[in-house]
């Protein structure tokens, strides 16, 4: 496709880069056209065993960070090596990992948990039993979803129900277990993008349970005691969730074999005892530095 585009339009590259009036090209055709060079560009990256995963541009300790390092970039770095392929990472907001995961414009997006509507934008190991979920075996990790409350707080969550909740819980933007609150009835603030920002809002009384990655709230307590003496984690646990890489629909379409490869190599790297004591190291550590 690449060399196609190129024929038809020998100085494509000049004319995209063209004023926004320019009389060959308007605005759709010069956006799709890029898209299209792109996409053609991911397609023979990938022909060459390298393929590009988005990741979003916040810390989600200890599994990634902001900088590219992290468990999940250990991890997929062992599968790269183990299956002779070679993986980059490019950071991004969430969402937009995952309109370019849907436009084809990158092969993966890193730390997904599943949701059905998200499939449109990318494909997920399937599970054996049921191909309308995900396979929890083949997932990056398993990472709980923890209850903070102000200390001396009376809200509380007894596990099935939250009590005594005089203002609304507040979680992430665009994580998923916003959308498991609404469903239960709950009312949920989902303005704030990062933990730090939900927990700001907790401190200052504008919702009263925060609901946030376990691994994250650990990392942050331990980071800040002042932080540490003002709120408190409860013992049970919203709910744990497993984190997937997904793949773009283009790759799983044009290559099945090698996403199912890829996905069977998380699993089996997952499991060996090596990365077990890895993982439990870093979570016990608070940190995968």
């Amino acid at each position: 496709m690449f060399h196609f585009i190129l024929n038809i339009f020998p100085n494509f590259h000049l004319q995209l880069m063209a004023r926004p009036n320019a009389d060959h090209f308007s605005r759709a055709v010069r956006h799709g056209l890029l898209w299209m060079l792109l996409a053609a560009a991911g397609t023979a990256a990938a022909e060459k065993g390298e393929l590009t995963f988005c990741y979003e541009n916040e810390n989600i300790r200890p599994w990634q960070y902001r900088d590219g390092t992290g468990l999940n970039f250990e991890l997929l770095d062992r599968v790269a090596a183990r299956l002779g392929l070679h993986f980059r990472y490019q950071a991004a907001p969430w969402k937009r990992c995952l309109l370019d995961l849907k436009g084809n414009m990158v092969s993966g997006v890193l730390d997904a948990s599943f949701k059905t509507e998200r499939q449109e934008n990318g494909s997920y190991p399937q599970h054996p039993a049921n191909p309308d979920v995900a396979d929890p075996a083949r997932a990056l990790h398993v990472e709980r979803y923890v209850v903070v409350r102000r200390q001396g707080s009376a809200a509380d969550w007894n596990g099935k129900t939250f009590e005594r909740l005089a203002n609304p819980a507040g979680a992430p933007l665009g994580y998923s277990v916003v959308d498991d609150l609404k469903r239960a009835g709950i009312a949920v603030d989902d303005g704030a993008p990062t933990t730090v920002d939900v927990l700001q809002k907790l401190l200052r009384g504008r919702i009263d349970a925060a609901i946030l990655l376990h691994g994250e709230v650990a990392a942050l307590l331990a980071d800040d005691p002042a932080l540490a003496g003002k709120v408190e984690v409860l013992q049970r646990a919203y709910a744990e969730k497993p984190y997937y890489l997904m793949l773009s629909h283009r790759f799983t379409r044009e290559d099945p074999e090698l996403a199912r490869r890829i996905w069977s190599a998380i699993a089996l790297e997952r499991a060996t005892p090596d990365w077990q004591a890895r993982e439990r190291r870093a979570l016990t550590g608070r940190s995968a530095r």
